[in-house]
């Protein structure tokens, strides 16, 4: 698949936005990933859920070992989450495909709200 000019441009300022918000918020970068590339780039929604996701692994290991060095991290205290992680990705995963689009648009935009809430009122 031939990408055009504009659109490469597009990817690589979503990319960086989205590292940007990854890095400085130890996370969070796939928050705007997914929203840019269906809004911005043009991607369909399916494409974008999983475009989103395989991006976030080689990101986070970028944003963690960043944050590793500089201010270290408590790996006993991130293996539960890791071990959780990892079987939610593999059950979204397996049932990404029966989720209807409408569900995974809305549950992601109250996922969104439901986080600049908390972090409003914190």
């Amino acid at each position: 698949m031939e990408i055009d000019r504009v659109k490469k441009v597009r990817l690589l300022v979503t990319g960086a936005v989205s590292g940007l918000i990854n890095g400085f918020f130890g996370g969070g970068g796939g928050m705007a990933l997914v929203p840019l590339l269906r809004g911005w780039v043009g991607l369909e929604d399916a494409r974008t859920f999983a475009t989103s996701v395989a991006v976030m692994l080689p990101m986070c290991a970028v944003s963690a070992a960043a944050y590793a060095l500089r201010v270290g991290i408590d790996l006993p205290a991130a293996w539960p989450f890791l071990l959780g992680g990892l079987a939610g990705g593999v059950l979204s995963g397996v049932s990404f495909k029966r989720v209807p689009r409408g569900v995974l648009v809305r549950g992601f935009a109250l996922l969104i709200l439901f986080g600049g809430i908390r972090s409003v009122l914190r």
